[in-house]
């Protein structure tokens, strides 16, 4: 019994340093997770919604400890208890905002621990507007926001090795807005924000 357990626990280090990558490497990776959101400007913000996110990711080693990391995100943003206008009637109705992007975030990757498994990326994003709409009457408001969103992408993560070529991740991650969601507003800048808990698998194409 002793001795299966003592094979048992080498295979699984020689599994864990098999999965430290080097100068070189290509990892593919898709994750879901889920999403709290809100939005803010210069003095106040909203209360957060929640939603889901699907992306996949291309990770490129420069070396053992940095890579570059490229990302297809679909996101769902927005956040609660707002109001929106009946035009018909002219009254004021409590709803919630749901505004869903395409997020393509383009970060450096640092990767650290004895085995390299834990990372830390960050970097800017890029968002494209794919719908927007309230959920009181299910009505289409995106022509009130703009089209592009920007800001900064960070996060935080650990990989773990299932085989030579497959690990499971673990990420917390975090968007900054820095551009104003909204056209033709005359206050302050209404920007986005974003956390999300991610789990996905990672395979090493090269």
């Amino acid at each position: 019994m002793k001795k299966n357990v003592l094979i048992i626990i080498l295979g699984l280090g020689l599994t864990a340093s098999l999965s430290a990558q080097k100068k070189g490497d290509v990892e593919f990776g898709f994750n879901i997770g889920y999403n709290n959101s809100s939005v803010a400007d210069s003095r106040t913000s909203s209360d957060s919604g929640s939603g889901f996110n699907v992306g996949g990711a291309i990770d490129y080693y420069f070396s053992p400890a940095w890579s570059i990391k490229g990302k297809l995100i679909y996101d769902q943003k927005g956040w609660d208890n707002d109001v929106i206008q009946d035009t018909n009637s002219g009254n004021y109705y409590p709803t919630n905002f749901n505004v869903n992007y395409l997020t393509v975030p383009v970060m450096a990757n640092w990767h650290f621990g004895k085995k390299r498994n834990w990372y830390l990326d960050f970097g800017p994003y890029f968002g494209f507007l794919l719908e927007a709409k309230d959920t009181r009457f299910g009505a289409d408001v995106s022509d009130s926001f703009n089209t592009n969103d920007f800001g900064l992408s960070v996060g935080i993560g650990v990989k773990v090795p299932v085989s030579p070529k497959l690990k499971v991740f673990f990420e917390l991650e975090g968007q900054g807005g820095m551009s104003d969601i909204f056209k033709d507003n005359p206050y302050s800048s209404v920007t986005n924000s974003r956390s999300s808990l991610n789990v996905g698998l990672n395979f090493l194409l090269k």
